[in-house]
């Protein structure tokens, strides 16, 4: 859902605060605020838990948090936002907003505001231009921000390169991210479909501990971390907790070459600790 933290450079399409043409402040008014409530936990949850078979880690490095934070997930489905916004503590999602492509969410008026009622997007655009000031503000009033630095959803369930928006905002604005690792939403709604697939498959969400920016860091400095602590959650689901500290990403396979081989291989839903149940320990 998300992109590259950037509106349109000079000599584009006007911009408006959002760096967009579709301002979406108003989708965090109290009126607003109140009808997303709605949407989500009487529309949105029931829906998700209805359809995919949630396995949900780490909340507790969510529910420790003060303040605003980065949630910086890897993107492979429509359905991430929805399972990682259904499953964070009700006061932490109230108070988070998605960023999203401003090309594809934010086209036309119906898309529009229908994103922004139920995931209180605001958009961003994916090529060219200066940062965008949208998040900063949002951060300095409070609100949480869920970024996919990886710019668009991937096309064969693989986690692909991480963009730096993620790690500037955290650095410059001195707040800290929480790495999240999302499996199986690939499995469960790939690309084309707009609706997960029968048989509740799993999908796993794993929060990690939050990674806090250093007063001197720089993002190019915090940006391997950030890499790093995604990959090791997707990895801690496929294998296991002690074997991804002790081996890091060897301790699950690489995936194939093949780009066919990859959309097979992801388009299984995933087994919690790949073959093995996962330890009574891990869970939150």
């Amino acid at each position: 859902m998300s992109a590259e933290l950037t509106q349109p450079a000079a000599g584009g399409s006007p911009a408006g605060r959002d760096g967009s043409r579709f301002r979406t402040g108003w989708a965090r008014t109290p009126a607003a605020n109140a009808l997303r409530e709605v949407v989500q936990v009487a529309g949105l949850g029931p829906i998700v838990r209805r359809e995919v078979q949630l396995d949900v880690h780490g909340l507790e490095y969510v529910r420790e948090l003060q303040g605003p934070a980065l949630f910086v997930a890897n993107h492979s489905s429509h359905l991430d936002t929805a399972v990682l916004l259904t499953t964070l503590p009700k006061e932490r999602r109230r108070k988070t907003a998605v960023a999203a492509a401003a090309d594809y969410f934010f086209d036309v008026w119906w898309r529009a505001s229908g994103s922004s009622i139920a995931f209180n997007t605001f958009p961003i655009e994916r090529k060219g231009g200066s940062l965008s000031s949208t998040p900063a503000d949002l951060l300095a009033d409070g609100w949480s921000i869920v970024v996919y630095p990886e710019g668009t959803r991937s096309v064969d369930g693989v986690m692909g390169r991480f963009r730096m928006g993620g790690a500037w905002l955290a650095v410059h604005n001195q707040v800290p991210v929480i790495p999240v690792g999302l499996r199986g939403t690939y499995a469960a709604m790939p690309r084309g479909r707009s609706w997960p697939v029968p048989g509740r498959p799993r999908v796993s969400v794993r929060y990690g501990p939050p990674i806090v920016p250093r007063p001197d860091e720089t993002p190019r400095e915090m940006q391997p971390k950030i890499v790093k602590a995604v990959r090791g959650l997707v990895a801690e689901d496929e294998a296991t907790w002690w074997e991804v500290q002790r081996h890091g990403e060897d301790a699950v396979a690489k995936p194939p070459t093949a780009r066919w081989a990859r959309i097979w291989q992801q388009a299984a839903p995933p087994v919690a600790g790949g073959r093995k149940p996962a330890p009574r320990i891990w869970r939150s």
